[in-house]
């Protein structure tokens, strides 16, 4: 995930500084150099990191901090504060027309992932906003583009306009918006051609699609994996088009991140939302106060709840707190738990946005990928519904089925025997527990 490698050199200069007493100038000097080190080399903007370490010390050695009885945490809500301004400050939400059609206009080079993120795009307003969409198949030039949106939008159920790859991108533009007026359809979401490097044509044609469209949103797509190239692709297309926002995708991959850090301030322009999966529900809207949070390990419980209350169902939720409290969860309701979670996605991801996450031991190095979470369904799934009611029946040969069944190892199907009553006992601990309450993790590994 992207900011990883960037986060623990922050986490662990914020943990020295956070456990002082009393904070010197060369203490601040010294975190200072430790941050620019990190920020460098999370590929972030040389002049965005000088101007951003100016602004920390420069509060850093005020008054109100060095005089505070709890200096380095006032230090760290500097950085934390600073850090969330670089990126923007709050979340921006994309422009809609007052009066529809909504018109976007999807840019960036090729391979940054337009067509899809034009799809995704599409699926987020139609979920999230009761939008209904018409993708728009602009990109004439590049093979097979025109069948890629195709199937994006079968793939999603929403309508996709094509002329084909011998009419001018101009003409498609100005024809698509009249079919979506006559459609009813009120967002049209215009995929343009890319192009391996900017040059004249490419932005002559788009400047003409732009003209002809008027959009409401100039969305910049950019591959955050391409590190500084992403920031000067960004500053191209706003100096010509004067781009309304910018959409990171591959930020689930290996990245350092730096990208997210640059852009907005090198653009001024706002990053509206980033691509965190390949799957058509993949992208997210982008709040910099809770990836800072993220960043300095101080957790990101809001999108988790943001994505428990999109694709949990509440009702059945109710239903499982209730059969825990009364102590009659069955490895069934495990099973039925494991299906919630697999759609909130990387169980991994979701964990590291838990606070203090960073300091739980071993999650780095836990693999809990969905094959890992489909390897526990089929244990379960070989066992007869009396077995997983009732797992103490389990005898040696029932074990031995199981493990034949599931095609897993006897040794993986007593593991997870293992943590299942490991899992009760701890939420016996959690909610029937007086007192002080226990580190809910306690020292149950989880069943991966």
């Amino acid at each position: 995930m992207a900011f990883e490698g960037l986060g623990e050199r922050l986490q662990a200069t914020m943990d020295r500084i956070k456990s002082k007493g009393k904070v010197s100038e060369a203490d601040v000097k010294v975190m200072m150099r430790e941050v620019r080190l990190a920020l460098l080399e999370a590929d972030v903007n040389f002049k965005v990191v000088k101007q951003f370490i100016s602004q920390v010390r420069e509060r850093a050695l005020g008054s109100d901090v060095m005089q505070s009885l709890t200096p380095g945490q006032q230090v760290i809500k500097i950085v934390k504060e600073e850090l969330t301004e670089l990126m923007g400050g709050e979340n921006q939400k994309i422009n809609l027309a007052q009066k529809p059609p909504t018109v976007i206009m999807m840019v960036g080079l090729q391979g940054a992932g337009k067509t899809t993120t034009a799809g995704k795009l599409a699926l987020h307003l139609r979920k999230n906003y009761n939008k209904k969409p018409l993708l728009v198949a602009g990109d004439i030039y590049r093979p097979a583009a025109i069948d890629q949106l195709e199937t994006v939008g079968k793939q999603i159920d929403i309508p996709v306009f094509n002329l084909g790859d011998k009419v001018k991108p101009q003409e498609i533009a100005e024809k698509a918006l009249a079919h979506a007026k006559e459609e009813h359809l009120d967002t049209v979401i215009i995929d343009t051609a890319g192009r391996l490097h900017i040059d004249e044509d490419l932005m002559n044609e788009l400047k003409d699609i732009k003209e002809l469209s008027n959009p409401d949103e100039i969305m910049l797509v950019v591959d955050s994996m391409t590190g500084q190239d992403a920031v000067n692709v960004a500053e191209s297309f706003n100096d010509l088009l004067d781009i309304t926002g910018v959409t990171l995708t591959k930020l689930d991959g290996d990245t350092r991140g730096g990208a997210a850090l640059s852009i907005r301030s090198v653009t001024e322009k706002p990053i509206k939302f980033v691509g965190v999966s390949e799957k058509m529900d993949g992208l997210e809207s982008f709040h910099p106060d809770r990836m800072a949070q993220r960043i300095l390990g101080m957790g990101d419980m809001l999108s988790i709840i943001e994505k428990a209350q999109t694709n949990v169902d509440m009702d059945e939720q109710k239903k499982m707190e209730q059969k825990i409290k009364d102590q009659s969860f069955t490895l069934e309701d495990f099973l039925e738990q494991m299906d919630q979670v697999k759609t909130l996605g990387p169980l991994d991801e979701l964990l590291k946005m838990m606070p203090g996450a960073n300091k739980i031991k071993g999650l780095d190095k836990m693999q809990m990928s969905g094959k890992e979470i489909d390897h526990i369904q089929a244990i379960i799934r070989s066992m007869t519904m009396e077995e997983r009611e009732k797992p103490e029946k389990l005898n040696a040969s029932r074990k031995k089925r199981i493990a034949q069944g599931s095609g897993r190892s006897l040794q993986e199907v007593n593991r997870l025997l293992k943590q299942f009553q490991d899992m009760k006992k701890m939420m016996k601990q959690m909610t029937g527990g007086k007192g002080k309450k226990k580190n809910p993790f306690g020292n149950m590994q989880l069943p991966f």
